[in-house]
């Protein structure tokens, strides 16, 4: 099966599961579930998770992971919450506080992509070493506690509407179509996916592999410092522990909306949609009173139902189709 072919069934799968939910609830909360304020509540809820699964999705591509997405957010999210509370409220203040939020990102990035490209260490364990690093001294310079009571130009972005739609999912869609551009336009988009399909024969091709893992992680970073800013003006705070269940939320979205856990192959779109899945999914389950665990074992269920769908990825059913051949 090509993978257009293998992109076209995933979304297919999605839109169909999309469809399905939608029904299910039309049926069982028909009134609460079409009405403006859920629409408006997934629409406020898929932003910030939406960024950190971009973030989680682009390190995937590659064929490796980045658990260190949740922490590196809330070390961006404290540094910037620290200096746009210590400053007056001006816009020198603003792009002071965006820039340290970005420098903390790139670091954390840069540091994450040598270990990597350079030092060779495994994606997973040099993402969870940083990821633990990263938890002590976000405990360590905020002493456990939160930073809240931010500037009106932190709170304005979480407050606004355009055409009765929040700003910030105009926000997520306008990162998603920047990374779909750097992934389907560019030549560092290409290298990223010759490098998931193949490290080693993309290298010996004369592409610099290093280099493109450092530009992946510093990427996923910044996307990061983004979700913590979005991060903050939803919750008028920070604090080092904020946003730890999204991890294993992200790594979800991103498999279920078709990238390749071992690189090379994952499309945009479909994990936008894969989005959109499950938070309508948990939006109808929360009106109906469903115990956020079963929600959570629910995700599980349906990624693993979808995987055996698709049957990638699983080597028993690949070994099945060879020997019928």
């Amino acid at each position: 099966m090509s993978k257009t072919t293998q992109r076209d069934r995933t979304e297919r799968w999605l839109v169909a599961l999309l469809v399905l939910v939608a029904g299910v609830f039309s049926v069982l909360i028909p009134q609460v579930f079409w009405s403006a304020a859920n629409f408006q509540s997934i629409a406020s809820q898929i932003p910030v998770t939406g960024v950190l699964t971009l973030a989680m999705a682009i390190t995937m591509l590659t064929g490796g992971i980045n658990l260190s997405i949740i922490a590196t957010s809330n070390a961006s999210a404290l540094v910037m919450a620290w200096v746009c509370t210590q400053l007056e409220p001006t816009f020198s203040s603003m792009v002071l506080m965006l820039f340290a939020g970005a420098c903390v990102a790139l670091v954390v990035g840069l540091i994450n992509g040598v270990l990597i490209s350079i030092v060779r260490v495994s994606p997973i364990l040099a993402t969870l070493g940083i990821m633990t690093l990263l938890k002590g001294v976000n405990i360590l310079i905020s002493g456990g506690s939160a930073i809240s009571n931010f500037p009106n130009y932190v709170l304005a972005l979480d407050r606004s509407y355009i055409l009765g739609i929040p700003l910030p999912l105009y926000l997520f869609i306008a990162v998603a179509a920047i990374i779909w551009l750097i992934l389907a336009k560019t030549p560092l988009g290409r290298q990223i996916y010759l490098t998931g399909s193949n490290e080693k024969a993309t290298y010996f091709s004369g592409i610099n592999t290093r280099r493109t893992l450092i530009w992946v992680y510093v990427i996923s970073s910044l996307l990061c410092a983004v979700a913590a800013l979005l991060m903050m003006s939803k919750l008028n705070s920070a604090k080092a522990s904020y946003g730890e269940s999204l991890l294993l939320i992200t790594i979800l979205a991103t498999v279920l909306g078709g990238v390749n856990p071992d690189g090379g192959f994952g499309k945009i779109f479909g994990i936008v949609l894969a989005l959109f899945l499950l938070q309508m999914l948990e939006s109808g389950l929360n009106i109906m009173g469903v115990s956020s665990y079963i929600t959570m074992a629910l995700w599980g269920a349906l990624l693993l139902a979808f995987i055996f769908i698709k049957g990638v990825n699983i080597p028993a059913l690949r070994f099945l189709k060879k020997s019928n051949q």
